[in-house]
């Protein structure tokens, strides 16, 4: 049974798509069979794997929400062995649209993850940069969230609208998501505003912060750019490490998360 996890964050520009990659193919190198969903209309994270998308071609994820295609039609293999992902499409802004008047929309998406959970050992879920109908519907697919935090003040600040988002789906949904932890990106422990950010962060957040820092560098920001992930394009870089060790404080969780799901089981059937 998958681990399905959701990186979200409603600030743009915090990382949110290269810790998707990264730690996807990460988990992946570990030996753990893994699945990224590309939920983002910008499908910047199918971009960052290599996928060039035809524009004819109609096998993404917004097919496969509503039908269209079965879930191994629009799977896609990674370079990378054991790690398959899901792109996205400008098709997929046009949901918001189509979903919004149809009766349980915020579960098309957690209906199409419960057909595929079973065949991987993550389920990982990029999210628009935006609070929509999009990114409830990625809430509520998953079972964890992971919070990807910039090290600069205005990230602080949109972290607490999105706690805010999660009370109201754990409350108005009655979804239990957990919050598996927040991570630190772009950070420069040279800069005192860093230290400061990471400071506060630890000392305020009310839930798990990963021991790793994710550094700002240079390697991270071009990899996308060849169509890969940080594990192919610098596997010796700083990045690099920090995503391998990102990925190992995620597995050391696996304990945790089993027990939960035991207990609520019964959520991740469709509703």
């Amino acid at each position: 049974m998958a681990r399905v996890i959701a990186i979200c964050n409603q600030k743009g520009g915090v990382g949110k798509t290269t810790t998707a990659v990264n730690l996807g193919s990460y988990l992946a190198a570990l030996g753990k069979n893994t699945l990224l969903i590309d939920f983002d209309p910008q499908a910047n994270a199918s971009s960052a794997l290599g996928h060039r998308a035809d524009r004819s071609a109609t096998e993404n994820i917004y097919h496969g929400i509503v039908g269209r295609h079965e879930p191994e039609k629009i799977i896609k293999h990674s370079q990378i062995f054991n790690f398959h992902f899901i792109p996205s499409g400008p098709d997929l802004a046009g949901a918001l649209i189509e979903l919004v008047d149809l009766p349980e929309r915020e579960y098309f998406l957690r209906k199409f993850v419960n057909r595929l959970r079973h065949h991987y050992d993550y389920v990982l879920i990029d999210l628009p940069p935006s609070l929509s109908l999009l990114t409830v519907n990625g809430l509520v697919a998953a079972d964890e969230i992971l919070i990807p935090v910039q090290a600069e003040y205005y990230s602080l600040e949109g972290l607490s609208q999105l706690l805010e988002t999660i009370a109201l789906i754990q409350n108005n949904l009655r979804h239990p998501l957990r919050i598996a932890g927040a991570v630190l990106t772009m950070y420069d422990r040279r800069e005192h505003l860093s230290r400061e950010i990471g400071k506060n962060l630890r000392n305020h957040f009310p839930h798990t912060v990963f021991e790793i820092e994710i550094p700002r560098v240079i390697s991270l920001a071009e990899a996308p750019s060849f169509g890969k992930p940080i594990l192919l394009h610098d596997p010796y870089s700083p990045g690099a490490a920090a995503y391998r060790r990102l990925a190992e404080e995620v597995m050391r969780d696996e304990n945790y998360y089993k027990q939960k799901d035991k207990e609520f089981g019964n959520f991740i059937n469709e509703p």
